[in-house]
């Protein structure tokens, strides 16, 4: 299997929050992300080293890397005096090693001695927990996946792009502007009016605004927030206070409510001073905020601004906006509402015009085996039975070539092991027995509740075939518990071990240790609240991320933590395995998800472009492609290929919590905290329902298996059924008008609710369907 393709890597420098820098990697041309298209991340020499395990497959070794391209000296000098000038010592001394191949006039004319850096030989590693690591290589440095933090990478967005100097590559072809230092970004606030008349410039566009035609008041009314936000600072840059103080007083008030806790950071900014190095400040800068408007409401509010000479906002249009213009009639008030909302305003639609492979792959043939009952069955004539045919379902993976889908080797996968066919023998014997779902056959629903989980419940999942059960807990613990009356077993020591006949034919049966079998498994290695929990497709590997800023891979066989990955430079807030297994995805505070291979110490991917935390994680059902969630209010869909960001959907007021692909893989449903679940069509990019229900945040969601149904689990203590058929089918293609890139939302969602289904006083977190249809629901009791 070949490795997916190395591509040019980029460090991205920034200081972060606090005014420090993340860890920087070792002296070894470290893997970081551009701010844009993500690349992938070097890969380590060496093979990876035996753990006594069965480690998944591997791909083949990367190739060499490139000789470096030619310098732009002028970037470099730049680059190197703002490290220099901001005290970023590590960075300097990272990129002065690197430039040594440029030349000694380069590093002569910039650089001096600095601190030294983190430096640090990879080595073998072996865990905490005692578990031999899985890699021959583990990276010294924390941090080793690159000092990458895309915090304000955001030129997707319509924003200069932050500097990225890529190590070794310095003007390797691609072209980098400079980025905006924290002076630079602010000097575009510099005075261009008079203060006293900030507050007539504001209220005369609101009551112009609010005077015009109904059709172009809702599409205008979208200026309110980003113009308030932009005067607002520029009132403060420029050191009038009392006027900053008087014009936010004023007008906070009128901003959608979704605006708040925004709004609520932005009143902290009282003086020139708290902007520097302000993040939140920055971003938005940065980020051109992004308005969908129609050209007949654009050129009605130009042709104001003209007549009043308002040059004052017609000034901050052109430089902070991003005005997005289609031909066609304007959106409504119910259409725009259902957009808008992130931190960044909408998504441009050039953004979602990439073609997305959404097929499914094109399953191995695998022969099925009839069962016992079946092959000893006769019917009255004493014939055998025929085994029924197995039903084709809207969920169903088919055996034809999807013509949406993406080429079988247009990434590597890994090969089906033995046991993977035998696994999927089974998947298709319960299939045939699985309940068909639909608005009268609903499923059963079986809530397993943690009680006195006073250790804090923060993570679950369940086994494909629905045998185990994980938790994460705030106390660092991952324990694992068998939810059927097989016991969880151990492989025995290396000295019983030793006492086996390996020719026996149970060889398999006698490894495993009965004397320690129990129904719960605790796992130690992380030093902080577990918030992630991930089991393999095979159910021989198990993914925890903590808020020690690490990813855990865990042997089921022994029970010990084979590696950890180090990347992240903070919490990672949540990970999971890919379907086919071997790759996995991980997403946290430092606004960047990963994408990682079981046996790479470090990532193949970095996706960088939220603007706040990924706080959800979600593969496409044919891997090549990652949903993100994050705080920043936005969803974004990740090449897996490429790294490139490939769709962008907006219109949650809240943080996503929940991100669920539809069977078929041509739909994705999100949760927030707005209690809302949005539904997208992937092919269109574009958002085709809205399901209106919930109270609170919506924490889980899962199709069926055949797609019939759509489950939401929410911190309101319900799980809702949805008619999902009915929502997709309800669908005209005709409705999906690429000019304006909106359709009209149907107000049904009562219609599609089957049943709402209360616990006591326990929030639901997890979802799962099993192979025949029973939804497993999982939270941690509260009481009141």
């Amino acid at each position: 299997m070949a490795a997916l393709p190395e591509e040019p890597a980029e460090v991205v420098v920034k200081p972060d929050p606090e005014g420090g820098v993340p860890p920087q990697p070792p002296p070894a041309p470290p893997p970081a992300a551009p701010p844009t298209t993500a690349p992938a991340e070097g890969e380590p020499a060496g093979a990876p080293g035996g753990a006594g395990e069965a480690a998944p497959p591997k791909p083949a070794p990367p190739g060499p890397a490139t000789s470096p391209a030619p310098t732009d000296r002028q970037t470099l000098l730049a680059v190197l005096q703002f490290l220099r000038r901001n005290n970023l010592h590590e960075s300097e001394d990272i990129l002065r090693r690197e430039a040594r191949l440029l030349g000694e006039e380069v590093a002569a004319a910039a650089l001096s001695p600095s601190a030294p850096g983190a430096q640090g030989t990879p080595g073998g590693e072996t865990d905490a927990t005692g578990g031999e690591a899985l890699l021959s290589r583990v990276a010294a440095a924390s941090g080793a996946a690159g000092g990458a933090v895309a915090a304000g990478a955001s030129a997707t967005l319509g924003g200069p792009a932050v500097v990225a100097v890529p190590p070794g590559k310095v003007g390797g072809g691609v072209p980098v502007e400079d980025q905006p230092d924290v002076s630079a970004v602010l000097s575009a606030y510099k005075q261009q009016g008079d203060p006293a008349l900030y507050e007539e410039y504001y209220s005369g566009l609101k009551h112009f605004i609010e005077c015009a035609l109904d059709c172009h008041r809702a599409e205008l009314s979208q200026l309110f927030y980003p113009l308030f936000v932009h005067m607002y600072l520029e009132l403060v840059y420029n050191q009038h206070e009392n006027e900053a103080k008087s014009f936010f007083e004023r007008f906070h008030g009128d901003q959608e409510c979704y605006y708040h806790d925004d709004l609520r950071v932005l009143s902290s900014l009282t003086k020139k001073e708290h902007m520097k190095g302000n993040e939140t400040m920055l971003d938005f800068r940065t980020s051109k905020f992004v308005l969908r408007i129609s050209r007949d409401s654009y050129q009605l509010l130009k042709r104001h601004l003209q007549e009043k000479q308002n040059n004052q906002i017609w000034n901050i249009v052109q430089e902070h906006l991003y005005i997005d213009i289609f031909d066609g009639m304007p959106r409504s008030k119910q259409q725009i509402d259902a957009m808008v909302g992130s931190l960044a305003g909408e998504a441009k639609r050039e953004a979602n015009k990439a073609k997305v492979f959404f097929g499914l792959l094109k399953e191995p043939e695998i022969e099925v085996p009839l069962d016992d009952e079946d092959e000893e069955g006769e019917n009255e004539e004493g014939k055998p039975k025929k085994k029924k045919p197995k039903r084709e379902s809207m969920g169903s993976k088919s055996k034809k070539q999807d013509p949406n889908a993406p080429p079988q080797t247009r990434i590597p996968l890994p090969e089906l092991k033995d046991s993977d066919k035998l696994d999927k023998i089974m998947n298709m014997k319960e299939a045939t027995k699985r309940v068909r779902l639909g608005p009268e056959c609903l499923p059963s629903i079986c809530f397993y509740t943690f009680l006195n989980a006073y250790q804090g419940l923060t993570a679950v999942d369940v086994t494909d075939d629905s045998s185990m059960i994980v938790g994460g807990f705030a106390d660092s613990t991952v324990r694992v518990w068998s939810v059927t009356p097989k016991r969880l077993r151990s492989v025995k020591s290396a000295a019983d071990l030793g006492l086996i006949d390996k020719e026996s034919d149970d060889v398999l049966e006698r490894i495993m240790d009965e004397k320690t079998a129990s129904e719960l498994k605790i796992l130690y290695g992380h030093c902080g609240s577990v918030y992630g929990t991930s089991f393999s497709p095979d159910r021989n590997y198990l993914l925890s991320c903590s808020e020690d800023g690490t990813v855990r891979l865990w042997s089921l066989q022994t029970f010990t933590c084979l590696v950890g990955y180090k990347g992240h430079n903070y919490p990672v807030w949540d990970t999971q395995f890919s379907p086919y297994g071997y790759y996995f995805v991980s997403g946290g505070h430092d606004r960047v998800a990963r994408l990682w291979a079981t046996d790479h110490y470090q990532p193949l991917r970095i996706f960088a472009g939220h603007l706040a935390d990924v706080t959800c994680t979600r593969f496409h059902p044919n891997s090549n492609y990652i949903a993100t969630g994050s705080a920043d209010r936005t969803v974004r869909l990740w090449d897996v290929l490429n790294g490139n960001c490939v769709r962008i959907f907006t219109g949650h007021k809240g943080p996503i919590h929940s991100l669920a692909f539809s069977p078929n893989g041509r739909f994705l449903a999100t949760g927030a905290t707005d209690g809302r679940v949005l539904l997208w069509d992937i092919g269109h990019g574009l958002m085709v329902g809205e399901l209106k229900g919930h109270t609170d945040t919506v924490y889980a969601l899962r199709f069926s298996r055949d797609g019939e149904i759509l489950a939401s689990g929410s911190m309101d203590n319900t799980v809702r059924l949805w008619d999902a058929v009915k929502v997709f089918e309800d669908l005209e293609t005709d409705d999906f008008t690429t000019a304006t890139g909106h359709i009209n939302l149907p107000e049904n969602s009562q219609d599609l609710l089957l049943g709402t289904y209360m616990t006591k006083s326990t929030p639901v977190i997890h979802l799962h369907f099993t192979r025949r249809n029973l939804l497993l629901a999982s939270g941690a009791y509260s009481p009141q």
